[in-house]
């Protein structure tokens, strides 16, 4: 098993940045895919991005396209999700979660890190 913490949420006004990170303890990161999704009260929780678990591919929702750029460093067992230009509507709390396999799709996710709440004023 693998033990998911995130950090680095606030409040940024729109247009600013940050850095989320997620440290992983347990079975170390490499061992997974890794996905960032985020969840808005009333909604379902919604994909962000993906990282295949060598870092060498990454997948973007197309609402965060060209804004953010999630990454990942195996040897310090961290994920990261570098967010630019931000939006009011990128309020949410943000996830980091880890999968045996490569998708889109929460519900293949098997560990999920506790959230951190970003929230973007206008």
């Amino acid at each position: 098993q693998v033990q998911l913490v995130e950090s680095g949420g606030g409040l940024v006004q729109a247009g600013g940045s940050l850095r989320l990170s997620c440290a992983a303890s347990g079975r170390t990161l490499s061992s997974y895919n890794m996905g960032w999704f985020r969840q808005t009260p009333g909604k379902e929780r919604e994909f962000v991005a993906f990282i295949t678990w060598s870092g060498g591919s990454a997948y973007y929702a197309d609402s965060v396209k060209g804004r953010f750029t999630i990454s990942r460093d195996n040897a310090k067992n961290t994920l990261y999700l570098q967010m630019n230009s931000l939006k009011p509507e990128d309020t949410a709390v943000y996830y980091c979660a880890a999968s045996a396999s490569g998708t889109v799709m929460a519900k293949y996710y098997a560990y999920w890190g506790q959230g951190t709440q970003v929230t973007v004023s206008s």
